[in-house]
């Protein structure tokens, strides 16, 4: 098993940064391929980021690119999201997730964490 919980969420302005954190405990994290998904009201989850577990490979949706950046750190078991030039289109809650490969689909992650809320405002 795998835990993941995110932090950092929070209350922003439209051109603002916020940074996103989950701590990973349980099985070796390590040989995980972590993402990012989100989801606003009355929408479907969609993937945001993903990061390979060595950090060679990530990928981006194409809504986010140039603007966020996922990256790990496998000794301290954390996987980041850097958000900058927040848009209000970018509210959602934000899960972290845990998988075999890169992939951005829902189905292809194991373990998921409870989500934390951002807010982008106009």
């Amino acid at each position: 098993q795998v835990q993941l919980v995110e932090s950092g969420g929070g209350l922003v302005q439209a051109g603002g940064s916020l940074r996103l954190s989950c701590a990973a405990s349980g099985r070796t994290v390590s040989h995980y391929a972590m993402g990012w998904f989100r989801q606003a009201p009355g929408k479907e989850r969609e993937f945001v980021a993903a990061v390979s577990w060595g950090s060679i490979a990530t990928r981006y949706s194409d809504s986010v690119k140039g603007r966020f950046t996922i990256s790990r750190d496998n000794a301290k078991n954390m996987v980041y999201l850097q958000m900058n030039s927040l848009k209000p289109e970018d509210t959602a809650v934000y899960y972290c997730s845990a998988g075999a490969a890169i992939r951005s689909t829902v189905g292809e992650y194991d373990y998921w964490g409870q989500g934390t809320q951002v807010t982008v405002s106009s």
